[in-house]
């Protein structure tokens, strides 16, 4: 039973590890003002704005031209997984 609660705990640890990248990759390509019709950037944007939009209804994100959601939510990823590490 020990074994099965590390290795979904990893598991997480790997998603949310891989959401991360999405995250940073999907801001990066927001800078660069990619062609919307690329299926990358649709994939991209798909997996990323459900989070920002959540975060966005709580908290106002955009201040001036920037939007910092991107950071709030890699910050809360962060310390989902540093809490799982410590179980």
């Amino acid at each position: 039973m020990n074994t099965v609660l590390i290795s979904l705990l990893q598991t997480l640890q790997i998603i949310i590890n891989i959401y991360i990248w999405i995250i940073i990759a999907a801001a990066l390509i927001s800078w660069i003002r990619p062609n919307p019709y690329n299926k990358i950037v649709q994939l991209l944007y798909a997996l990323t704005a459900p989070a920002y939009n959540l975060v966005r209804r709580v908290i106002p994100t955009t201040f001036g031209m920037i939007d910092i959601a991107p950071m709030i939510i890699i910050l809360a990823l962060i310390i989902i997984s540093n809490l799982l590490t410590s179980l």
